[in-house]
Order: C-alpha cells, then sequence, then structure tokens
C-alpha cells in the first residue's frame, strides 16, 4: 500500500509490486507493507482481506497514523485500514511508527549516547506522538495551532483523552 508515483527510492533493495486491482498480485505477495493510502480504494481492502483470508501472510506498517490532516479535511491513512484488516482477518499487523517503540528505539539507536531528559518528541497529535513520545520515556510538545489541532482549542482534547503533553507550542 505505497503510492507508486513518489518513487521506489526507500524500497530499492525489496522486490515489491504495488497493489492495484488485479487480485492474482495479492496472492502472489509473501507479505504486506502499508506505507501510503493517497490511492488506496475500498476495492484493493477488499483483494486484500480476500487474500489474507485465504493465505495469512505478515503485514506490516509503515505508517500506523489513523488519520491526517490535510487542506480539506482529513485523510484516512494505513493504520485505519491496517486496523480493519487485523478485525477482518484475524492476522495481527505489526507497527513501525509512532506511538509504537519500534520507531523510537530505531530513533534512539541512531542517536547513540543521549539523555532522555534533554529528549523532546514535538508533534501535532496527541494519539502518536505525544503519547509515542511518553511511552519512549522523553518529554513530549503538542504543536496547537498546526496539523490536528489548528483553528481548535486542545485543553478539552487532552482532558478527555488523559493525554497531557510537557508542552504545548501554538506552531513550531
Amino acid at each position: 500500500m505505497a503510492n507508486e508515483s513518489l518513487g521506489r527510492e526507500d524500497l530499492d533493495r525489496l522486490d515489491i509490486t504495488y497493489l492495484a486491482e488485479d487480485a492474482s498480485a495479492y496472492d502472489a505477495a509473501e507479505g504486506f507493507i502499508l506505507m501510503g493510502s493517497a490511492v488506496w480504494t475500498e476495492q484493493r481492502q477488499i483483494l486484500l482481506e480476500a487474500s489474507l483470508i485465504r493465505n495469512p501472510r505478515p503485514v506490516i506498517v509503515g505508517n500506523p497514523d489513523i488519520v491526517a490532516p490535510r487542506e480539506d479535511g482529513f485523510s484516512t491513512e494505513p493504520g485505519s485500514y491496517a486496523h480493519r484488516l487485523g478485525d477482518a482477518t484475524g492476522v495481527e499487523p505489526h507497527f513501525f511508527g509512532k506511538p509504537f517503540q519500534s520507531i523510537f528505539d530505531l530513533a534512539f539507536a541512531r542517536l547513540g549516547d543521549f539523555d532522555p531528559n534533554r529528549t523532546v518528541m514535538v508533534g501535532d497529535s496527541l494519539h502518536t506522538d505525544i503519547l509515542g513520545g511518553q511511552a519512549a520515556g522523553i518529554k513530549s510538545a503538542l504543536i496547537s495551532g498546526y496539523g490536528f489541532f489548528a483553528g481548535h482549542e486542545v485543553d478539552g482534547r487532552i482532558k478527555m483523552s488523559g493525554i497531557c503533553p510537557d508542552y504545548i507550542l501554538d506552531r513550531p
């Protein structure tokens, strides 16, 4: 699940097929990587679910976001489709991205020796950025004037979710 027009630079070591409407391509795959949903359709979701029901295989989710803010509203992201896959097929997706620990472990490994007390996760989402930073044991800063909360108050959402950032900033 990705937009082929964005290229394969990050995937050049993998033998990949961008999924479309050909059911045989789904059945031929050894596993699935869900990264971008700009060109994903309900028909493709149905084909993927049916293929996984016939033959369960690994599902790796490189973008676990459920939705993302866009100029004209919110888009449905790979995390949403992955959760639906799990519910429909019983195949448990493997998530690699915020708020899951694996992405923080990778970042921390690349940083080498660092002080978690001087590290801040900055983002515009309580459920990915702030929750992920907190779970990883670092401070968190919510950007309230951009992305999810642009033009909206955040205090009520923070109280309702129980996810409280260490800092709230209007803009990055």
